[in-house]
C-alpha cells in the first residue's frame, strides 16, 4: 500500500470515529429534550372543518363552513350557430358563446327559508342577426365600433337575477310574475309571448294550500315599456322636426278653435311602477295561471308653436279641445295560461298553452317578440317592411294618447321520443291594431313620414304606408335535441316567422322607397300615377336554423 493508499485509510478511521462520537451526542440531547418536553403542556391543533352535504334543499347543496347556510353553485356553458334567410346587413350566419354563473343560498329560519339567488350571465355574439338590439336597448349589451365588426360583434354583460325571497316576499331583480310560457321549450325563444326574464320587482306571494297561490308584484316600467309613436311634424324646426321625441298637438283659441300646433314631448317618465297580479294553481297534472297588468304611458310638456298650413286648416274640425300636454294614459293587459303534463304519452312529455291581450302594452302580449322590442319598429330582416309596435299615438287634435291594441296565442309541446332524443314544437298567432282616427291626423301633420292626405297622390299613399298600420305575425318552429349524457344538450331548431298587414297592402321596401310616399302630399311630389304605380306587399317570410351545444352543472 502506498502512502496515498495509507493516508487515505487513516483519514477514513478517524472520520467514522467522530461521526460516532456525534451521533452519540445528538442522541443523548434528544432523550434529555424529549423529557423535559413531556412535562410542558401540548396545544391541539385546531379542529378541521370539513365541508358537509346539504340535503334539505335538493342536489347539489352544501353547508358554507362555519354557518347553517346551505350554497349551490352553478352554471351553463353554451355555443349556438345562426343560418337565416333573407339576408340581414347581407349576413347569413351567426355565432355566440355563453357562459352563466348561479349562486343559490339557503338558510332556514323560524319564518321559513330565507334565500338569496345570484345568477350572472356574459356573451359574446357576432354575425349580422345574433346581434341583439334589443338587448342594447335596455343596456344588457355593447357593440364593437370597427368597420367590419359594427353591427357584427356584440359582448353582453348582466346580472340576470338578483333577489331575495323570505316569508312570501320576493325582492330584487327578477322573472316578472306576469309571465308563464316564457319560451321554456324553445332554443330560440321568439314565438310570441311577454318573457321577461329580469326586471327589477318587489311582490308578495300568499299560498292558500291545495296548489293555489296569489302574488301581487310592483315592477319597473322601464323594462315593459314600447315608444310613443312620435317623430316631429311638417313645420318644426331643429331637432323637434325629425326627432323621434316630439309629436304635434293642437293649440286652439278660446273658442276652441285651432290656431296652431306645438311640439309634445313624447319620452315617457319613471313616475309610477306597473301593478301586476297573478292567482296560479299547481298540481301533478300541470299548472294554470291567471295574471294581469297595469302599465302608465306619460308623455313631457308641449313647446315651439308653429303656424298651421291652409290645408291642414280645411281638414280641421270646426272646435277643438285639446289638452296643454297629453293626460296620462293607462295600459293594461291579462293573460291565461294552461301547462299539461302528458306522461301517458312518454315520461317528462308537456303542453303549453297562453293568450295574452292588451291595450298600449304590447310588452305584456308580446307581440314584439320575434322582431326586436323597446323600439318603434321591427323588422325580422332589412328589405323587409317595418311592423310598428307604439304602445300609444298622440292624437294631435284631441291632444290624448290613443292606446294601440294587440293580442298573442302560443301553443308549444315538448315530446321524448326516447330518454336521450326529444322535440319541441310550437306555433304562435298575433295582432296590433292602431286607432284610425288617430293615424289619420298624424298624418296631417306628416308624423315619422306619414304621408299627408291633403292632396290625391297623398291620400293613395297614405293606404299604402306601413307606419301604424294593423299587422299580424305568425311564428312556428322544432327542435330535435340529444342527451348523450346528464345536462349535455345538443340540438337544432328550425324556424319559420311570416309578417304581414291585417288588410289592404304596403309599399315593397325591396322594390320602391319609403321616401316617395312621405312627399306625397307635399307640392311637387310624386303623381297620383307614380304612387299608384308603387310595387306593393302584403306579407314578407323569413326562415331561420339554430344549433347549439349546451353544458348545465
Amino acid at each position: 500500500m502506498d502512502r496515498v493508499s495509507q493516508n487515505t485509510s487513516a483519514s477514513l478511521r478517524e472520520s467514522g470515529a467522530v461521526k460516532r462520537l456525534l451521533l452519540g451526542s445528538v442522541a443523548g440531547l434528544t432523550v434529555v429534550a424529549g423529557a423535559q418536553a413531556a412535562d410542558l403542556p401540548v396545544k391541539k391543533a385546531a379542529p378541521v372543518e370539513y365541508v358537509r352535504v346539504c340535503s334539505a334543499y335538493g342536489a347539489g347543496f352544501f353547508y358554507i363552513p362555519g354557518t347553517d347556510t346551505c350554497l349551490r353553485v352553478g352554471g351553463r356553458a353554451r355555443f349556438e350557430a345562426t343560418y337565416v334567410q333573407p339576408l340581414i346587413r347581407g349576413d347569413t350566419t351567426g355565432y355566440r358563446g355563453l357562459g352563466r354563473l348561479n349562486l343559490d343560498a339557503r338558510t332556514q329560519t323560524g319564518y321559513g327559508t330565507l334565500r338569496a339567488f345570484v345568477r350572472f350571465e356574459l356573451a359574446s355574439r357576432t354575425g349580422g342577426f345574433l346581434k341583439s338590439g334589443t338587448q342594447e336597448r335596455i343596456a344588457n349589451a355593447f357593440a364593437a365600433t370597427g368597420v367590419d365588426t359594427a353591427a357584427r360583434v356584440q359582448q353582453y354583460v348582466n346580472v340576470d337575477k338578483a333577489f331575495i325571497q323570505f316569508a312570501g316576499l320576493t325582492a330584487g331583480r327578477a322573472a316578472s310574475f306576469f309571465d308563464f310560457y316564457a319560451h321554456d321549450f324553445e332554443i330560440i325563444g321568439v314565438s310570441l309571448g311577454s318573457d321577461t326574464y329580469s326586471t327589477n320587482l318587489l311582490a308578495y306571494t300568499a299560498t292558500f294550500g291545495e296548489g293555489f297561490s296569489a302574488t301581487i308584484s310592483m315592477e319597473d316600467p322601464n323594462l315593459r315599456r314600447t315608444p310613443v309613436f312620435g317623430g316631429g311634424s311638417t313645420g318644426f324646426t331643429g331637432s323637434q322636426a325629425v326627432s323621434a321625441n316630439f309629436a304635434p298637438v293642437l293649440v286652439t283659441n278660446a273658442a276652441g278653435v285651432p290656431v296652431s300646433v306645438t311640439a309634445a314631448d313624447v319620452i315617457q317618465r319613471s313616475r309610477m311602477p306597473d301593478f301586476v297580479g297573478a292567482l296560479r294553481y299547481d298540481a301533478a297534472w300541470g299548472s294554470a295561471q291567471l295574471s294581469a297588468a297595469v302599465h302608465e304611458i306619460n308623455a313631457g310638456n308641449t313647446s315651439t308653436l308653429v303656424g298651421l298650413t291652409a290645408a291642414q286648416t280645411a281638414l280641421l274640425p270646426a272646435t277643438a279641445n285639446p289638452a296643454a300636454r297629453p293626460a296620462n294614459a293607462y295600459g293594461w293587459a291579462v293573460q291565461g295560461g294552461l301547462k299539461l303534463n302528458l306522461p301517458f304519452i312518454a315520461a317528462g312529455d308537456a303542453l303549453y298553452l297562453q293568450g295574452a291581450y292588451g291595450e298600449g302594452a304590447q310588452t305584456y302580449t308580446g307581440y314584439s317578440a320575434h322582431n326586436g322590442s323597446y323600439t318603434l319598429t321591427g323588422s325580422p330582416a332589412p328589405g323587409l317592411f317595418n311592423t310598428y309596435y307604439a304602445d300609444a299615438v298622440v292624437d294631435p287634435v284631441t291632444g290624448q294618447l290613443s292606446l294601440s291594441t294587440s293580442w298573442t296565442v302560443v301553443a308549444s309541446y315538448l315530446h321524448y321520443w326516447t330518454p336521450q332524443w326529444r322535440s319541441a314544437f310550437y306555433g304562435s298567432y298575433g295582432e296590433m291594431s292602431y286607432n284610425k282616427a288617430a293615424r289619420f291626423n298624424s298624418a296631417l301633420f306628416g308624423v315619422n313620414g306619414l304621408p299627408s292626405p291633403t292632396t290625391a297622390a297623398g291620400v293613395a299613399a297614405l293606404a299604402i304606408s306601413p307606419v301604424l298600420r294593423d299587422t299580424n305575425q305568425i311564428v312556428a318552429g322544432a327542435s330535435l335535441i340529444w342527451s348523450p349524457v346528464k345536462d349535455l344538450d345538443i340540438g337544432v331548431e328550425g324556424l319559420y316567422a311570416r309578417s304581414a298587414v291585417s288588410s289592404g297592402r304596403v309599399i315593397n321596401p325591396n322594390k320602391a322607397s319609403s321616401a316617395t310616399l312621405a312627399s306625397a302630399g307635399a307640392a311637387g311630389g310624386p303623381s297620383l300615377a307614380a304612387v299608384l304605380a308603387t310595387p306593393t306587399v302584403v306579407s314578407q317570410d323569413t326562415f331561420q336554423v339554430r344549433m347549439r351545444v349546451q353544458r348545465d352543472f
